[in-house]
């Protein structure tokens, strides 16, 4: 199975580790541009997306359209800000 992670270019802190070990974590230039990237992934066989919840703003099309989906599965993760004192 193959699981991919999508962000926004400026985005330093989302799947940071997935990214240190290597894994398929892709950075998006224009976050308008996110329902062409997970049609590519879903060509180029991967089965698990993985989005920040930044850029999951911007795709409705693709993640209804995979939203019930036994393929293909769009996971939004949320992010979260945490304070400290």
């Amino acid at each position: 199975m193959k699981i991919s992670w999508i962000k926004t270019k400026n985005d330093n802190s989302s799947f940071k580790i997935f990214e240190n070990l290597g894994f398929d974590v892709y950075r998006i230039d224009k976050p308008e541009n996110i329902d062409n990237k997970i049609k590519q992934l879903i060509d180029d066989d991967c089965k698990t997306i993985i989005l920040s919840n930044e850029i999951a703003s911007f795709s409705n099309d693709v993640i209804t359209k995979y939203r019930n989906s036994d393929d293909i599965s769009i996971i939004i993760a949320s992010g979260e800000n945490i304070e400290r004192d």
